[in-house]
């Protein structure tokens, strides 16, 4: 089934992304709409699964999480084992907050927040005990210029 998102579920949606503690009064008002249009659109919206999952941003330096790292993973292992594997070490893993495998010369590219270079070598340690990879570089974010969740819509 495809889902044809028009004007009115864009604005819907940046609203959302915006602020999606707002009420659904507030959200009608911001989009020009009254509560009940809006509704079914967001109902729609999430049973296509365009809106996965609602949730809060925290501030991570704030909770003692000052060490963000990009770990850039080489290796020679590219077996459907080898990956479950990896896949679900990552899984496994709440400081990993993204992974992605990459084409080019890196196989996979993680972001990894944790409270300090201990944390790290901490987590690092107990990654590689669990699977086996060609090459690691860690690159320390010496300062986030830009975060954003927000999609451009």
């Amino acid at each position: 089934m495809s889902l044809r998102i028009d004007d009115m579920d864009r604005k819907i949606l940046g609203e959302l992304q915006r602020d999606a503690a707002q009420s659904l009064d507030e959200i009608a008002k911001r989009v020009g709409s009254s509560k009940t249009p809006v509704w079914n659109r967001i109902r729609k919206l999430r049973d296509a699964e365009v809106i996965r999952q609602q949730t809060v941003l925290l501030d991570a330096e704030a909770l003692g999480f000052e060490a963000c790292f990009f770990v850039l993973i080489r290796t020679s292992e590219h077996e459907a084992d080898w990956q479950a594997k990896f896949l679900q070490a990552l899984k496994d893993r709440p400081e990993v907050q993204e992974a992605h495998r990459l084409a080019g010369d890196i196989d996979y590219i993680l972001k990894v927040q944790v409270k300090n270079a201990r944390a790290y070598d901490t987590f690092y340690q107990a990654l590689i005990s669990e699977v086996k990879v060609h090459n690691v570089t860690a690159l320390l974010s010496m300062e986030q210029i830009k975060s954003t969740t927000m999609l451009p819509l």
